[in-house]
């Protein structure tokens, strides 16, 4: 028997949820054990419990800690296990005195009137994050106890870093407890992606070396590579581990952990990490625990949704908290959803079950009240059917309950169709609640004409928006300034024929994927070409080692998202496939802002999985025909905007714009070119905390 065999395998579904075998050599378990020896030594007599089940492999850490020791292993029954009250008058009646609690227990332990009559002298916590009050307060009781915030993910043998929380320490305020720092003969990497140590304070995704890594997967070689990859900054031939977690040192020398990376989000265009909105939320006094995750309750429509457990004789009032968030984040982070618990569920280990966390059921802020009239009953219909919500109040402000710029331009479209009078976006902005808009609805004029499809005539206008960005391409000429990039990864078994069959039935149906715009007569004028066929040309670079790859990956995306379109000409929409691995690919597309926006996007995006999921079967085409397409739209506002309301706007900004200087000349080091390149560089400037929060109180007023 050698250190490196395996000393057992445990499956595990991490992130992925499809089930893992980790195997996890002998020399990892002692030198976990031996960790923990060193700093809370247990002894032949001691007494350890076993809460855990032998399938999470904190029960490692549980049993043979007791085992390598002569210590005695005690096990609770089932009811007992899973009653806290239970469980912790059994630690006091069996005299445990080493033992691990999960994070839900933990205040239930704080409050315990029994808390001083135990014997811990060594508490295991992790898992989730806990607040270092929290820990406070149950190191208070007992100042013999020593509390050790452990993490690892299975990988990296149940702890690869530990915490010791200090005896007599006055912990902050909602502050999450730090996770510590590396257990010995294992190192800890901050990095950046591209694999750059991130300075203090910085977030980047943590990688874990040493003693403590396991072999790999059983009998998956290809996830084991693409997981446990080469540590550029150990010896040759050493491996690390990407947890996919991000955290952040602090300046104590201490780790912070800040969530999962692939619980990022990406909510109207911006990249969000839900772990800073839970921070933000527990910063509030009234909060206990929270959880944010992104809803997509309406197809189409993402949606940021908090969930919140009261503190202790706290009440919480949504809208206040809301706010208070809204101080400390910007709009885009603010949960449009803040949803009361009395427990954040949990799995069987404890951890935080975000697949359970329910569907709100109400967001309405203030006390509800109820349609007055007709108009009423039907403008409260509308705003809970656009917010997706049970019920909304006469009173409950649109842009608090959820609304942003985009759910605003769907509820004036579904406005205007239901009561056919003419309302714009900025009066939802200026009259936020049905109370404030209702009577001025009575007043406004009557919509005009329903969008239909409509004889094309022989040259096509464009929209005053096409108009706009032709406008600036022929004044600037071609450049990349207004393409749209994106870029997906997709896991999995990859169907190219089905993909690309995909992206050229999306293009079938929408006319303005095969739009060009060419000029006659000084005027520009929309080509639908009948028919387009999109390439997606596939670049292999699965030879190449993952830094190598991810060199390339981002090589190619700055190579395709800089190349100008032509507007003439078309198409202007490119995509292209980088194949990493047989299960492993990064799909491009780009297109031109012309003839897409971010709306489009979620179009697009939604059209892709049903058609690759149906093509990829050998099905047919399952998405109705288009009643209308974007040409409609353009002759349709060309009908409604005439040249006597234009002439009125018209007047109006001329009014607004006279006397302003013709160009704005600002205290620059160099002189303004007579044509922007727009060529620009990264500069990275640290802001210290006191700076960041004065630039955000600025932001915000």
């Amino acid at each position: 028997m050698r250190p490196t065999n395996p000393a057992y395998v445990i499956y595990t579904s991490g992130s992925t949820g499809k089930p893992k075998g980790v195997a996890v050599t002998h020399l990892c378990v002692i030198s976990l054990i031996r960790e923990f020896q060193r700093r809370a030594p247990l002894s032949q007599g001691s007494k350890c419990s076993l809460w855990t089940s032998n399938s999470f492999d904190v029960s490692v850490y549980e049993i043979f800690s007791a085992l390598l020791t002569g210590s005695a292993i005690y096990l609770p029954t089932e009811d007992v296990r899973l009653d806290t009250d239970a469980f912790l008058q059994w630690l006091t009646t069996q005299s445990i005195n080493s033992a691990y609690l999960p994070p839900h227990m933990l205040p239930a332990l704080a409050q315990s009137r029994d808390i001083n009559k135990t014997q811990l002298r060594r508490l295991l916590v992790g898992v989730e994050p806990i607040p270092e009050t929290l820990l406070q307060s149950v190191a208070s009781f007992n100042p013999d106890l020593y509390i050790i915030n452990g993490y690892g993910p299975t990988e990296t043998t149940v702890c690869s870093t530990l915490y010791s929380f200090p005896r007599g320490a006055q912990a902050i305020m909602n502050r999450v407890t730090p996770i510590g720092v590396p257990i010995q003969n294992t190192r800890a990497y901050v990095l950046d992606g591209s694999l750059k140590p991130a300075p203090i304070g910085v977030a980047g995704e943590l990688y874990i070396a040493g003693a403590g890594l396991a072999r790999g997967y059983l009998k998956r070689p290809a996830l084991t590579a693409e997981r446990f990859v080469a540590d550029p900054y150990g010896k040759l031939g050493m491996r690390m581990y990407r947890t996919g977690d991000l955290a952040r040192w602090r300046d104590d020398g201490n780790l912070e952990f800040l969530g999962r990376s692939d619980q990022q989000v990406k909510i109207r265009g911006f990249r969000i990490e839900p772990g800073e909105i839970e921070a933000a939320l527990q910063e509030c006094p009234e909060v206990a625990r929270a959880a944010v995750i992104a809803r997509e309750d309406v197809p189409g429509e993402r949606r940021l949704v908090g969930y919140v457990v009261a503190a202790n004789g706290r009440t919480i009032d949504s809208c206040e908290l809301r706010q208070q968030v809204a101080q400390r984040l910007p709009d885009y982070m603010t949960p449009a959803v803040i949803v009361e618990l009395e427990a954040l569920p949990l799995t069987p280990n404890g951890k935080l079950d975000r697949k359970a966390l329910p569907a709100p059921e109400s967001i309405s802020t203030v006390t509800w009240k109820a349609p007055r009239t007709p108009d009423e009953e039907i403008l409260c219909a509308l705003f809970a059917e656009v917010l997706a919500v049970e019920r909304v109040g006469i009173g409950d402000n649109f842009f608090e309950i959820g609304g942003h710029s985009l759910l605003a331009t769907l509820l004036v479209s579904r406005i205007r169709t239901a009561l056919e009078v003419e309302v714009e976006p900025s009066d939802l902005f200026e009259w936020p609640t049905v109370a404030e808009l209702g009577p001025r609805l009575r007043k406004a004029g009557k919509v005009n004409a329903p969008l239909t499809r409509l004889q094309r005539p022989e040259r096509l206008p464009l929209s005053y928006a096409q108009q706009r960005l032709w406008f600036l391409d022929r004044l600037g000429g071609s450049s990349s300034e207004y393409n749209m990039p994106l870029a997906l990864r997709l896991r999995g078994e990859l169907d190219k024929a089905a993909l690309e069959k995909t992206i050229n039935t999306i293009a079938s149906r929408h006319e303005s994927l095969r739009t060009h715009f060419v000029e006659v007569s000084g005027e520009p004028v929309q080509v639908i070409e009948p028919e387009l066929r999109i390439e997606l040309p596939v670049e292999d670079i699965s030879a190449l080692d993952e830094r190598a790859q991810w060199k390339r990956v981002m090589a190619s995306l700055r190579q395709e998202w800089s190349q100008p379109f032509e507007l003439a000409r078309g198409p202007l929409v490119r995509t292209r496939l980088l194949k990493l691995g047989e299960r492993d690919h990064v799909l491009v597309k780009t297109m031109h802002h012309i003839v897409s926006d971010g709306w489009s996007e979620g179009v697009f995006n939604r059209e892709m999985g049903v058609l690759y999921e149906a093509f990829s079967e050998g099905g047919e085409n399952p998405l109705p025909a288009l009643a209308v397409q974007y040409a409609d739209f353009t002759m349709w506002q060309r009908q409604w905007l005439q040249e006597e309301w234009l002439a009125g706007e018209l007047a109006y900004w001329k009014w607004q714009l006279a006397g302003i200087p013709e160009r704005l000349e600002l205290p620059t080091d160099r002189a303004r070119p007579a044509v922007q390149t727009y060529e620009a560089e990264f500069l990275e400037v640290k802001l210290s905390a006191e700076e960041t929060a004065r630039l955000k109180s600025v932001s915000q007023s």
